[in-house]
């Protein structure tokens, strides 16, 4: 059995071999059925068939035993450039982007063989190129949605603060904008780069040396704009936001995605379902930040805000408003991105909709329709876990097996 199971892998590395995966349950996320003894069929790096009665006689068939295989989990928040430690404040004049170039590809590693076969990473230049050099095939990771520079105002959470005048001052090439002219420019300049959807910080943040961090820091006329700008381009725009009043003013100006949310209120909340609105929540950092390597005012509005974060968030699930799954990868050590999962079910999801945020509700928040779901036609990016993740949710923390276009990484 072992042995033709790796003789199978090696033969499923070609994307455009027929190959028909076994396994002991197949789901449905769509639906939250669950197949016993079910079958996938993959052609060219896609799905050609779901449970078929026969397989087709010229294809490779991995036998993958007693597992549940789910499509490839999404992560929509990541940052795959680095990993918080006690030097990563200075980091961004200490290090060069080639330092993070080479951090990026264990982490883009790690996220992959953890089941993660896309993101959505806001991570400058580096990650840019690392999707790039995903997509031919030099590196193993994710596929990648990059933002390149988020847009923030002078001296806000997306600039660098903290040094002398002088060292590191940005514009809007760099994504420092200020009123609506700057904003559109910068908009503008990150998607000549390479930028695939728009983030922004509409409020302050933690960990970053400015005010508070809830404070709104666009207004709500230059947020309006940049989704403006974005949309002209087919380009979404997903607000870093921690405070209600920030939170609501990008809403109000149609921004895709709330990151973080975590001073959100019921005016907020029913806006968001108002106008679909995703909120992306970032919750399993409150858990594994290593609080002891902040600097002392940040590590303060850590402890401030992260358990107001979790506390709304349990309302926000309770509400019924759109939560797609997303994590801050980076704040915490990259590979772990699936105990996101475990605390969305302890706050009150179901362990499918829990499941879903990773899927078909992160796919749609991207705007990708070749993704999310085992379903014909869909990118065969396919994940297996051990045991039954609609029993123990916790099982989408022990993957045993991941392909990703056809091709098996794991």
């Amino acid at each position: 059995m072992l042995l033709a199971l790796l003789a199978a892998a090696v033969l499923a590395q070609d994307p455009a071999a027929v190959t028909v995966v076994r396994a002991a349950r197949v789901l449905d996320v769509s639906s939250g059925r669950m197949t016993a003894n079910g079958a996938v069929v993959v052609r060219n790096g896609r799905i050609s068939a779901v449970n078929p009665a026969s397989a087709p006689a010229d294809a490779t068939v991995i036998d993958l035993g007693n597992v549940t295989l789910l499509p490839g989990f999404i992560d929509l928040h990541t940052h795959l450039i680095s990993e918080i430690s006690a030097a990563s404040f200075i980091q961004v004049v200490t290090s060069t982007e080639a330092d993070g170039a080479f951090s990026s590809v264990p982490n883009a590693r790690k996220t992959v063989m953890a089941g993660f076969t896309t993101v959505r990473d806001f991570g400058g230049d580096i990650t840019v190129a690392l999707g790039k050099a995903v997509d031919r095939g030099i590196v193993t990771g994710p596929r990648i949605i990059p933002s390149r520079n988020p847009l923030g105002i002078t001296g806000g959470h997306c600039d660098v603060t903290g040094f002398a005048p002088g060292i590191l001052e940005g514009g809007p090439e760099d994504g420092v904008a200020d009123g609506v002219d700057e904003v559109v420019k910068a908009v503008r300049y990150q998607i000549k780069h390479g930028a695939q959807v728009i983030k922004t910080c509409a409020t302050a943040g933690v960990l970053s040396l400015e005010g508070p961090v809830g404070a709104q820091q666009y207004s709500e006329e230059e947020l309006r704009a940049m989704v403006d700008e974005a949309a002209r381009h087919g380009v979404r725009v997903a607000a870093h936001a921690h405070g209600a009043a920030g939170i609501k003013a990008a809403i109000r100006a149609g921004v895709t995605t709330i990151e973080h949310g975590s001073e959100i209120d019921d005016e907020a909340l029913a806006l968001m379902k108002e106008r679909g609105t995703w909120l992306v929540p970032t919750t399993y950092l409150v858990d594994r930040i290593n609080l002891p390597v902040l600097p002392p005012p940040i590590r303060a509005k850590a402890e401030l805000i992260l358990p107001i974060a979790r506390k709304n968030l349990e309302h926000a699930i309770a509400s019924g408003v759109r939560i797609a799954f997303g994590t801050d990868a980076g704040v915490y050590p990259h590979g772990e991105n699936a105990g996101e999962f475990a605390v969305y079910v302890k706050l009150g999801m179901t362990p499918l909709r829990a499941l879903q945020t990773a899927t078909i509700f992160a796919a749609e928040a991207l705007g990708k329709t070749d993704r999310g779901d085992i379903a014909v036609g869909k990118l065969a990016d396919l994940i297996a876990v051990e045991g039954n993740p609609l029993e123990d949710i916790t099982a989408t923390q022990r993957v045993r097996w991941v392909m990703q276009g056809g091709k098996v990484l794991k």
